[in-house]
């Protein structure tokens, strides 16, 4: 009942903001233009399409808000006034009541917020979909005052969010039950893998731990800052973090003044992108341009800022692997290792002829090369090769949706900063330098010097245990082998009897019928 009452609410808001006004008027049969005016008279939709469109995102709620910070990243399938509105779902969602975010931070650390912080700005700084944030002083263990930010939970999410997922949920099993693209694309384990990350993100201790661990593992590449945690103000509804001072990258204009370079900050953006994947297996996976910020301190000149980091993606060391292989071979133009490499992994049956295979990447890729970001689209490409993946009965790898998202977001912004930006050339000697670390020297200096502490621990028993084995050698198991064998052998002629004594009383049955039968006749 609640999920058809939610659906109710989302057709009745469509309704309300003249979303199916939007998507008809965008068809030229007339017909349609006619159903168009008799299902909009009486209603008023004078407002612009783009501020209907996002009001209705925000009304229905978070999972329909990230919908459109995705769409906001794309300018160039969404006309401007669109993409324009939606770029304010990044951080201007309607913030909550201030005394309820303080209420919040006093109840998280049962303490008033005047002995919390040195002070604390009531008007919150940016609101989003989950959480708002605040900018306050805090004072450290030192006694030095610092400039922080407050990352407080929205309110009467969680409820929220089980209702959204249970809907989704129920379309994925119609999608399954109904298509017959269903069981290959995997729509219930794409919802669960959704899910999760949509709790996980109502949870800010864990959002804190993941900054934390970003920001260890971007301490040496120096192109990119993560605030610093303050774990002693980090609790499940609040979590402080330094503050960071910067201009979101989507003011190219005030940035280029500012002297920043657009295009190696274009280039540094991939490198940081491939970095946290591939070397880390560990990365943002919400990079819309309310949380990626450029720093103009002159210590920090031209470095992104990393901001809010409840999304987060992560590979195994096998997906990793594979994923590099792939994108190796494909910037050599390689498409035989492709799809060998897609039947290798069991993502397309066993059955599959690789010239086939090779054949239809081809195809879909080769277009593409050598050609700057702005005369591509890697979300044509992916739709081509979703196309394409019906005819080999791809299936879809439901821990590379996060994966899928974040490329087409970062496409979306290395579009906005450097259309001239090559990426294949960019990206290429990144990875090819990453595969030959680990395919290589460096790669069993690692292993071995990871395994060091258990290979102390065996070598010393090594001389004795060698020993043992020489001087009492494995006993002879061929007798027992040979008497198993002979019981085997004895037990399947015990079997066959059954069978056929079994099958001799079924025909003796029937025979007795028909004998009956006949002498009655």
């Amino acid at each position: 009942m609640s999920r058809l009452l939610r659906g109710a609410t989302i057709v009745w808001v469509v309704l309300r903001h003249g979303l199916d006004e939007l998507l008809l008027s965008n068809f030229r049969q007339p017909w349609l233009r006619g159903l168009t005016r008799v299902i909009t008279f009486g209603r008023r939709l004078d407002a612009p399409r783009g501020q209907r469109l996002r009001e209705a995102l925000e009304s229905l709620g978070p999972i329909f808000v990230k919908f459109g910070q995705v769409l906001s990243t794309r300018r160039d399938l969404l006309p401007p006034d669109i993409s324009d509105e939606l770029a304010l779902l990044q951080d201007r969602v309607p913030p909550f009541d201030s005394d309820i975010a303080v209420a919040t931070i006093e109840r998280a650390f049962r303490r008033p917020i005047g002995e919390i912080f040195v002070s604390f700005e009531r008007e919150p700084v940016a609101s989003a979909s989950i959480a708002q944030v605040h900018f306050a002083v805090v004072r450290d263990r030192t006694g030095r005052e610092r400039e922080v930010a407050v990352k407080v939970l929205r309110p009467g999410m969680l409820p929220v969010i089980d209702k959204d997922v249970a809907l989704l949920r129920m379309m994925a099993g119609w999608v399954e039950a109904l298509s017959s693209d269903g069981k290959r694309l995997k729509p219930r384990e794409v919802v669960a893998e959704f899910d999760t990350y949509l709790h996980d993100e109502l949870d800010l201790v864990r959002e804190a731990a993941n900054a934390a661990q970003l920001r260890r593992n971007m301490e040496g590449l120096d192109l990119v800052l993560i605030p610093e945690v303050f774990w002693e103000l980090s609790h499940a509804e609040v979590f402080v973090m330094e503050r960071m001072k910067g201009v979101p990258i989507n003011q190219v204009d005030r940035l280029r003044a500012a002297g920043v370079d657009i295009p190696k900050l274009a280039r540094d953006g991939v490198t940081i992108f491939f970095t946290q994947v591939f070397r880390d297996g560990f990365f943002h996976a919400d990079m819309h341009p309310g949380n990626i910020q450029v720093s103009l301190e002159p210590a920090n000149f031209g470095r992104y800022i990393s901001l809010d980091f409840g999304i987060v993606g992560t590979l195994t060391e096998v997906d990793k692997e594979y994923l590099a292989q792939n994108f190796v071979a494909f910037f050599r133009r390689d498409y035989k290792r492709v799809a060998e490499l897609h039947i290798e992994s069991g993502w397309v049956p066993a059955s599959t002829r690789v010239n086939d295979l090779e054949a239809a990447i081809r195809t879909v890729c080769e277009p593409y090369f050598d050609r700057p970001l702005k005369e591509i689209s890697l979300g044509m490409v992916l739709l081509r090769l979703f196309q394409t993946s019906r005819r080999f009965q791809v299936e879809i790898q439901p821990q590379l949706v996060l994966l899928q998202k974040t490329l087409l977001n970062i496409e979306g912004l290395g579009r906005q900063l450097d259309p001239e930006l090559d990426l294949w050339s960019t990206a290429k000697p990144f990875l090819e330098k990453w595969m030959l670390e680990q395919l290589g020297p460096p790669r069993l200096w690692r292993e071995l010097r990871a395994e060091a502490p258990q290979y102390a621990k065996i070598l010393p028993d090594l001389p004795r245990l060698l020993h043992d084995y020489l001087r009492h050698k494995p006993r002879d198991n061929r007798a027992e082998l040979q008497e198993l064998l002979a019981a085997q052998k004895r037990t399947n002629r015990l079997l066959q009897s059954l069978l056929y004594g079994g099958l001799g009383f079924v025909l003796g049955l029937l025979a007795m019928q028909l004998i009956v039968r006949v002498r009655l006749f």
